[in-house]
């Protein structure tokens, strides 16, 4: 039976999002298990805000999850990506299957860049993580703790600063610095190594900015991390971006980016079985390590798809959550009086009165129908 290219690489990227999912599927039992074995949680509730203010309503409603539900759920996904990628790497390396070695997506030219980006913050990521699990004097009163988690400790706490920012992770500032210095490196390889030096405007064409494209790099890469507030009630990380890398799935589908496309899926995948163990209530918490991993890979794969004007479009969510704080701050600063009850916003909601579960199915219908927006937009370019 003859099938059209389009066709077979169609089935390549919806095969490799259900493998994916699959996959994140088995293994989140012992993930889960370990985490609640060793009580891989917060140990003490958040007692601060950013600027340093009461965190009175965060507190209200999150008090026993902060504490009882573990963190790290980030490793499920990025954990996954890996064991996908490379499974079907290694696979097209010792067969001569045509269509084994077609759902190979691991190429230079398109997937290695996201990987690294997704990679290198994650593990950033988890430094945040396990300080904020092992900071805490009480974890080490814990009966059946492995000394290797105590040596892990041991050794991320010397990571972040010899005791400083034991039991609060890292600092904002640091964890900023840090996706700045991924966007830094991120930027300065698409400009000095692949030439890339213009900025696509959907419907109007490319226009070139030259150097500029390493600090809009920085600033993008920063821009869209500071969305990551978002990671706040069980499942709205979670389908907030699994709209996000759908929509860019489609677009790198029409670009022929099609390895691009799969890494997608992959990642939409990998969190729809996140989802799967996180509707309310949750399993566990994505956590930096899962965030800083995302947020770091949907910025090259916005360059790579040339999408960066439609990135606010499509991670809408992601922008009214980091505006929300950022108005907020300004007005306690300036104005000495808040805008929201709290924030980021999907806190305000939920001190209105919503119940958590509203605030994220409605959040899901906002992401998704911005999503459907930003494909259009780019598209249409």
């Amino acid at each position: 039976m003859y099938l059209p290219e389009a066709a077979i690489d169609v089935i390549k990227i919806f095969t490799l999002g259900t493998v994916s999912f699959i996959i994140a599927f088995l293994l989140t039992p012992f993930l889960t298990y370990f985490s609640y074995k060793y009580k891989l949680w917060r140990k003490e509730v958040r007692q601060k805000a950013i600027d340093g203010g009461e965190v009175t309503v965060f507190q209200k409603f999150h008090k026993e999850g902060e504490i009882n539900v573990p963190r790290m759920g980030g490793i499920l996904i990025w954990g996954t990506i890996l064991i996908t990628i490379f499974l079907f790497w290694g696979i097209s390396q010792i067969t001569d299957i045509w269509w084994l070695d077609k759902l190979n997506f691991l190429s230079r030219s398109q997937t290695w860049l996201p990987l690294f980006a997704l990679i290198a913050a994650s593990l950033l990521g988890l430094t945040d993580d396990v300080l904020q699990v092992f900071g805490s004097p009480s974890y080490h009163n814990e009966k059946k703790v492995p000394k290797a988690l105590k040596l892990i400790k041991s050794f991320f706490v010397w990571c972040g600063g010899k005791g400083k920012y034991i039991g609060g992770g890292l600092s904002l500032k640091r964890r900023i610095l840090l996706m700045g210095l991924i966007g830094l490196i991120g930027g300065w390889w698409f400009f000095a190594k692949l030439g890339w030096s213009t900025l696509h405007v959907p419907g109007a064409g490319d226009f070139e900015i030259g150097t500029w494209y390493i600090p809009l790099f920085v600033v993008v890469m920063i821009a869209t991390y500071s969305g990551g507030v978002i990671d706040g009630l069980d499942g709205l990380a979670g389908g907030s971006f699994a709209a996000i890398f759908a929509a860019f799935a489609g677009i790198a589908l029409f670009l022929g980016q099609i390895d691009i496309a799969a890494f997608c899926t992959a990642i939409l995948g990998a969190l729809l079985a996140f989802l799967w163990f996180n509707i309310p209530p949750a399993r566990f918490y994505m956590g930096e390590s899962g965030i800083m991993g995302l947020c770091a890979a949907l910025t090259v794969i916005a360059f790579l798809t040339d999408s960066v004007l439609v990135l606010p479009i499509i991670g809408f969510l992601l922008v009214i959550e980091s505006g929300s704080v950022i108005l907020q701050l300004l007005s306690k600063k300036f104005r000495h009086k808040k805008i929201f009850l709290s924030a980021p916003i999907h806190q305000h909601f939920e001190a209105s009165g919503w119940p958590h579960y509203k605030v994220t199915m409605r959040f899901w219908i906002i992401g998704a129908v911005m999503a459907i927006v930003g494909i259009t937009i780019r598209l249409f370019g």
